[in-house]
């Protein structure tokens, strides 16, 4: 009963804007490092922001920084993505993950795969005119 699930994707135009939402069911996201990811085909999952359980230090990979920001709501349980300014390159399916805390309930985040435990089924999020 552990999943996280996405949704907000679409088909926008360059230059316009999107939120994506991560809901989690089955555990609570305050303690756990959240993740967003994208895959393209062909392409590898890359790692695109991430935010610690702390809330205080965030990560972005360099082709969206400025452009994305990563918040997280945790009375509802709920990592959002928002994303302005898209560009083409943006096309992707976008997915949430979240790595669990240590023992001091602490996780601080990485733009990597290796640790997140659990992963949502991914939102397709298309920039195109």
């Amino acid at each position: 009963q552990l999943q996280l699930v996405e949704s907000g994707g679409g088909l926008v135009q360059p230059g316009g804007s999107l939120r994506l939402s991560c809901a989690a069911s089955g555990f609570t996201l305050d303690y756990y490092a959240i993740g967003w990811f994208r895959q393209a085909p062909g392409k590898e999952r890359e790692g695109v922001s991430c935010i610690s359980s702390s809330n205080s230090i965030t990560y972005y990979a360099d082709s969206v920084k400025g452009r994305f920001t990563i918040s997280r709501d945790n009375a509802k349980n709920t990592v959002y993505l928002q994303m302005n300014s898209l560009k083409p390159e943006d096309t992707a399916v976008y997915y949430c993950a979240a790595e669990p805390p240590n023992s001091l309930l602490f996780r601080l985040c990485v733009l990597k795969t290796d640790g997140y435990v659990y992963w949502g089924q991914g939102t397709q999020v298309t920039v195109s005119s």
